[in-house]
């Protein structure tokens, strides 16, 4: 079984970018540290510095939904919902020709 790829797409409310930042960089560890997180980074655009994206790759189906019901991630979405502006989730798989 292939992993299970996800990407968010944060764009932070107008003069929130640093907050925002700083409540991502905060999940990053504790999330890198969970069973079955292969992958956990997080990027910013060099042309909109108020977009963020999470680039997630996990071993299965348990582990991502152990992530979202874990305790640090339920932190960071309670106390970061009022920073964004809005948020895309994209699961992703190679593209193969297959489907």
């Amino acid at each position: 079984m292939e992993p299970i790829v996800i990407t968010a797409v944060l764009k932070a409310k107008a003069g929130h970018e640093k907050e925002l930042e700083q409540a991502l960089l905060a999940v990053l560890q504790p999330s890198r540290e969970e069973e079955g997180c292969i992958q956990y980074d997080l990027h910013q655009s060099t042309d909109d510095p108020s977009v963020f994206v999470f680039y997630e790759r996990w071993a299965n189906e348990a582990a991502l939904n152990a992530h979202i019901h874990s305790d640090h991630y339920g932190h960071y979405r309670q106390h970061a919902e009022e920073l964004v502006e809005t948020r895309e989730v994209y699961r992703l798989r190679l593209a193969t020709g297959h489907h």
